[in-house]
């Protein structure tokens, strides 16, 4: 029933942040499987995480997902 939801949030000055976390499908999601998991992508969204790699760091400074584009 969830999923891996990747998308973008925020807008105007601050920019816009990836975001990651795991969410029911909506409507307008694009779902695609890696690995047996359900990853869901909103359609306006698209277009700004095509082409970005999600990946693990764990090092002494920070650990976490980060994005790569």
């Amino acid at each position: 029933e969830y999923g891996l939801r990747i998308g973008m949030k925020g807008a105007g000055c601050a920019g816009t942040s990836f975001i990651i976390g795991f969410d029911k499908k909506n409507d307008d999601d694009e779902t695609y499987e890696k690995e047996n998991i359900q990853v869901y992508i909103s359609k306006k969204h698209l277009m700004y995480v095509f082409g970005a790699e999600v990946d693990f760091v764990e090092n002494e400074i920070e650990r976490g997902f980060v994005f790569n584009n």
